[in-house]
């Protein structure tokens, strides 16, 4: 997902983050971004209101609500062992899904039927499966995604509102067999009696160890109007967590869990999804005229009867489906991509008229995009890729990933250099990017966001890094005017990260956190900078191509991450107390210059033995005997730079640490041009280091690769012993210019 309304205390949105950086430049701020504080605390949810679920009658338990990041790495045959690519399918394929629907596209209905069969993986009997109902998010203010946007500031992303278009999903009919299925909504994490997003069936028939089973589901899902992730807007259409939906029967060994358990979460308002990989086959009918795309391959060509038409998609190896219909659809842009390891990949982009102007870069951003995680991870398995722009005032539909199928930005002006050609490259990447950290590797976005989240936010700057691509501020008419100012994008994450008071460790769950889920996507991405920067770019590069190769079509957790990272590096150590300090937990990191001084060790006056004798060395007969060296070792040195002589320079620098201990290098430069390194990582909170040299010191500076990114500011890292202006000649030049443009501008209205 594209958080567009996320920096601390919203969720860590790119274009408001990009907004923020622009005013921050306005303001002649732009390089202060060390002083960001940290996020803005929200309240934190009241207690439960809702009774405890009832035990299911096989016993089976189910997750913990406060489920988050694992730390017992799974076991090697976890999800039926890693995938080799000898096996018949791509993924063990544990469900099936047989659905017709048909869409109203005036009361923004869809009608369908399913035929769900699943297989009981584990080895006791099954008497009860639990259902996702994701839909009925929106069917009251009671529900949990309404209750915790409440509890916020009322807004989610962009701050739509509902508008009393509400949206719901009911369960018409549930059989096995033939025998009608007792059911009732259940909620996991505790959340308010009123939500109705997960559902627990109470089965006719138990499901033997192995053994499959048929649900049979007749169901209505009304749409709402475009507010999160889903719904409509005039002919606009975004079908998505619009089915019942099988949650996950864990078992021992998988993500930490030591007996079967059903992972089946309420949809909060910032968590997503899990789901376990099986084949769809869907028949989609719509009026005649409108434009279809979903997740998977087109079978043969649509069918049409009676003013209708039925659109049937079919893929495998996926554990979700999505869709768009829409009248008003321009003429797709297609195109083809291929790529070692490959199949030809066809790659569709939808959009509207107004729009036009963002597909054709949506279209380039995403071939890029094919390629570099293709290199970078491992080769995208499937045939089609479906790009949707969505169209005026549907903007929430933007930044939201299926398999195959991801919705992007919408622009009507996209030009080099800007903001809007920034963030339409930048969101076609990373929801791309979450089909193989959401998609291929299916984490559980409810419990382990950073894995998805934070991880493909952290690839995707990597990817623009390496292409050479900056985070651009201006809008297309600054850039006409000439001022086009563009800055690294990890720096972009940096400044929204909170770091001066973080609170919420990167593997915290989705929906119990603080500070929202922004700094998700902003720390996680920021630590796996800092890690790679420390490690080496072809260690990290390797450890992520066999954690993708490792767990493919399985379902890995944070534990299972670090031990490939720990193990393919080489530094164990290195990638435990990084997880230990700053993803299990979380630690201000802030190392400062504390104290410098450089003074040179003449004579002093006193009284000394000499020869048996005490003699005084007087004040003004050492200062004499001091110029006159200086004086004969200055016509010995003609050339010799200020800062050396005759007499050696003590330096001391007193490093202070008012954070969690981080690896630091401390680079000391002297007159002659000559440097000193000391390595400091020892777990204190101030050093004192000291050398005597033939020179003066005259800078000191810590982190001088720029090793940390997650350090609360990058200002306190140096300091100098003479004064040096050129910092601030700089900003103010760079205000001075922002002011002309301004005044330039005003001037013209």
């Amino acid at each position: 997902m594209n958080p567009r309304f996320a920096l601390p205390g919203g969720a860590g949105a790119h274009r408001v983050r990009l907004g923020i950086a622009a005013v921050l430049l306005l303001a002649g701020a732009v390089f202060a971004a060390d002083l960001l504080p940290g996020a803005a605390p929200v309240p934190a949810r009241p207690p439960a209101v809702a009774a405890a679920v009832p035990p299911a009658p096989d016993g089976i338990a189910l997750a913990a609500p406060d489920a988050a990041a694992v730390r017992v790495p799974s076991s090697p045959d976890a999800w039926g062992g890693a995938r080799t690519g000898q096996e018949a399918t791509l993924s063990d394929r544990v469900v099936h899904y047989d659905i017709a629907a048909t869409l109203d596209p005036n009361k923004h209905t869809v009608a369908g039927r399913e035929r769900l069969t699943w297989r009981n993986r584990s080895n006791v009997a099954v008497k009860a499966v639990y259902l996702h109902l994701y839909m009925n998010a929106f069917d009251s203010a009671g529900s949990t995604y309404f209750t915790e946007r409440r509890e916020r500031d009322g807004t989610f992303r962009s701050g739509v509102d509902i508008k009393d278009a509400w949206g719901h999903i009911d369960m018409r009919r549930v059989a096995q067999g033939g025998a009608a299925v007792p059911w009732r909504f259940v909620q996991p994490d505790n959340g308010p009696a009123t939500d109705h997003t997960v559902v627990r069936l109470d089965l006719p028939q138990a499901v033997a160890p192995g053994a499959t089973t048929t649900l049979d589901i007749d169901f209505l899902t009304q749409l709402p109007r475009v507010v999160a992730r889903t719904g409509y807007f005039g002919t606009f259409h975004l079908v998505a967590q619009w089915f019942p939906k099988i949650g996950v029967l864990e078992l021992p060994g998988e993500r930490g869990a030591t007996s079967p358990r059903w992972n089946v979460h309420e949809f909060h308002l910032n968590s997503e999804f899990y789901a376990d990989f099986g084949s769809y086959d869907v028949a989609l009918t719509v009026p005649r005229g409108y434009t279809v795309g979903a997740t998977g391959e087109l079978q043969g060509q649509p069918v049409d009867k009676d003013g209708m038409r039925t659109w049937r998609f079919a893929q495998g190896d996926v554990h979700d489906f999505a869709w768009t219909a829409d009248s008003q659809t321009a003429k797709p842009v297609v195109a083809t991509w291929s790529g070692p390891g490959s199949p030809p990949v066809t790659v569709t982009v939808l959009y509207p008229p107004e729009f036009a102007a963002s597909a054709a870069p949506a279209l380039k951003a995403a071939q890029e995009a094919l390629t570099y995680f293709s290199t970078t991870l491992g080769p995208y398995p499937y045939k089609t890729l479906t790009i949707v722009i969505p169209p005026y005032n549907a903007e929430e539909a933007g930044g939201m990933e299926y398999p195959t199928f991801f919705t992007a930005e919408a622009y009507a002006e996209v030009e080099p250099r800007t903001a809007n050609q920034f963030a339409l490259a930048f969101v076609t990447i990373h929801e791309f990017g979450h089909g193989y950290f959401y998609g291929l590797l299916a984490s559980n976005e409810f419990e382990e966001p950073v894995l998805d989240e934070g991880l493909n936010e952290y690839w995707d700057n990597r990817m623009m890094r390496d292409q050479g691509q900056l985070a651009y501020i201006a809008t297309p008419l600054l850039r006409r005017l000439g001022f086009a100012p563009g800055y690294p994008t990890f720096d972009a994450e940096r400044a929204g990260t909170p770091r001066l008071d973080p609170a919420d460790p990167p593997g915290a769950n989705a929906w119990h956190r603080l500070q929202d889920i922004g700094p998700v996507y902003t720390r996680t991405a920021t630590l796996m900078r800092d890690l790679e920067a420390r490690i080496g770019r072809a260690p990290i590069e390797r450890a992520f191509k066999e954690y993708y190769r490792r767990w493919k079509f399985r379902h890995p957790s944070v534990a299972d991450l670090r031990e490939t990272l720990a193990e393919v590096t080489g530094q164990r150590a290195v990638v435990e107390d990084a997880f230990a300090r700053q993803v299990y937990a979380v630690a201000r990191v802030d190392d400062r210059i504390g104290d410098f001084t450089s003074t040179e060790l003449t004579p002093l006056p006193g009284t000394r033995l000499r020869g048996g004798v005490r003699v005084e060395d007087k004040p003004a007969d050492v200062d004499k005997s001091i110029d006159a060296t200086r004086t004969r070792w200055r016509k010995a040195h003609p050339h010799a730079p200020d800062g050396t002589g005759p007499y050696p320079y003590r330096t001391e620098v007193t490093v202070v640490r008012r954070g969690a201990p981080v690896a630091q290098t401390l680079v000391v430069t002297f007159a002659d041009g000559s440097t000193e390194a000391a390595r400091w990582d020892a777990d204190e909170r101030w050093h004192k280091f000291t050398w005597t040299t033939t020179a003066r010191a005259v800078k000191a500076e810590l982190d001088p690769q720029r090793l940390h990114y997650l350090d609360v500011s990058k200002l306190d890292d140096a300091r100098t012993l003479d004064p040096d202006a050129s910092a601030s000649h700089r900003w103010g030049l760079e205000f001075a210019g922002v002011a002309e443009y301004l005044l330039a501008l005003i001037a013209t209205l």
